[in-house]
């Protein structure tokens, strides 16, 4: 089964290096829009120079606000001849003149300075300088920090954050953290290096739990885990405190909204759980998750109406409905009860 396209970038005459391990060079080039992995990747290249000299000479300046002369000056040699860094930010956004005196610079770089160009790749402007610098002019290498946007991929960053500080993670807890953090790289990020400063040892999902279980993304799957378990008593238990905690409706509907539609998208797949992952963007434990929650009375009209009785509910809570709390209860009795509201138990 073919596995998914992603975008990946052009074949270039310079050094491909990832972002968890660049190396400083005359040119270095941090392309692409996840700034996560590019602030990452620029801190290293500081640190390593750093390490080396000391007295390491730090600048920033800006491609899209840029003063004439100024990249030529910060990269020149002092009178002592410490080591140059200069950060260039808004490359994608770069004025007439710092392309013209990029260009220029790239053909015959400083010795002794590291000049770090960062294009998000957010427009084409300065594709010209992007071209000389992949072409091998100037001895650069490039970063390419590409977009983070599903799952799977946010797992595959949470658990090499862990691999990289040579620590364990349990599949489950490192799901359940993921979970937890779905809307924001870099909170998940900073979640990884707390767990990874403060914890000895292999983390588990009762660490997880200690942590980030008060957040209100994992309180909403932990209510939708026993709905969709059919746990109708303990469901709506997990409601009302999640609620009385101040958890906000909407977040509620969207883990059963998420929960159910991995369900459906999976439901009928024949295959490994690998082999289907690929195929729906997913990673392979929320195949193996939805599979098991199939497993738990779900037929294809339990679960249509269960799709159904959550879109009614997204629409409530978000406005339609002047009782939010009612629709909520009424979502999680169809998804735990697997029939329509009010129909006799």
């Amino acid at each position: 089964m073919a596995a998914p396209r992603r975008s990946t970038p052009k074949k270039t005459a310079i050094a491909q290096l990832p972002w968890r391990n660049p190396k400083p060079a005359p040119i270095v080039l941090i392309s692409g829009p996840e700034e996560v992995c590019a602030e990452r990747a620029t801190s290293s290249i500081r640190a390593q120079l750093r390490d080396q000299d000391p007295a390491l000479e730090v600048t920033d300046i800006r491609a899209d606000d840029y003063t004439a002369g100024s990249l030529l000056a910060v990269t020149s040699p002092s009178l002592f001849g410490e080591p140059r860094l200069v950060r260039v930010g808004g490359v994608e956004k770069c004025s007439d003149a710092f392309l013209q005196e990029a260009l220029a610079y790239v053909a015959a770089p400083q010795d002794g300075a590291t000049v770090v160009l960062r294009h998000t790749g957010a427009s084409v402007r300065g594709k010209k300088l992007l071209d000389a610098i992949r072409s091998g002019t100037g001895g650069g290498v490039e970063v390419a920090c590409q977009a983070i946007k599903y799952d799977r991929d946010r797992e595959q960053f949470a658990a090499g954050e862990f691999q990289h500080a040579g620590r364990r993670i349990s599949p489950r807890a490192l799901g359940t953290l993921v979970q937890a953090f779905s809307g924001d790289l870099a909170e998940l990020a900073a979640a990884c290096q707390q767990l990874i400063q403060d914890i000895d040892g292999d983390i588990d999902e009762k660490i997880i739990d200690r942590y980030y279980g008060g957040r209100v993304e994992a309180t909403a799957f932990d209510v939708a885990d026993h709905a969709i378990a059919g746990d109708y008593g303990p469901a709506l238990i997990s409601l009302r405190n999640a609620l009385d905690s101040g958890a906000d409706p909407v977040p509620l509907v969207a883990a059963f909204a998420m929960k159910l539609r991995t369900m459906a998208k999976v439901a009928g797949q024949r295959g490994s759980s690998r082999q289907i992952a690929q195929e729906l963007k997913m990673t392979d434990w929320q195949v193996d998750r939805a599979r098991r929650d199939l497993q738990a009375g779900w037929s294809e009209k339990s679960l249509g109406l269960a799709i159904q009785s959550v879109a009614r509910a997204d629409s409530e809570v978000k406005g339609a409905s002047r009782d939010p709390l009612f629709a909520l209860e009424r979502m999680v009795t169809v998804v735990s009860t697997r029939a329509p509201y009010g129909a006799p138990s």
